[in-house]
């Protein structure tokens, strides 16, 4: 089960953007890496297309799931994740933190 999904809300644990907290946009699971809106931000040179201009670009860069931490649904502060059997047999995230239950 993987402990950061597209949606969480998760803290910067390491880097630039150390300590500000945003919304996953994209998991990748291969890499190791997860892109998180507003963090991570990176300028880029674009080509002008049909649908864009032709200018420089701000946009996120990925940053490595070692470096982030879900936030406690209760509190906002960075919490390790648990998962935890319930009698109905389904499968759910815990935090660590407080306990509660962060899906499902």
């Amino acid at each position: 089960m993987n402990k950061i999904k597209k949606g969480d809300t998760v803290v910067v644990l390491a880097g630039k953007d150390k300590g500000r907290s945003g919304e996953v946009i994209q998991v990748k699971p291969k890499e190791d890496r997860a892109v998180v809106r507003g963090i991570n931000m990176v300028r880029r040179h674009q080509k002008q297309t049909a649908s864009q201009e032709a200018g420089i670009v701000a946009k996120e860069a990925s940053i490595h799931l070692s470096n982030l931490a879900l936030a406690d649904p209760q509190d906002g502060k960075a919490t390790r994740v648990g998962v935890k059997v319930l009698d109905d047999g389904r499968k759910v995230r815990i935090a660590k933190r407080s306990g509660a239950q962060i899906d499902g």
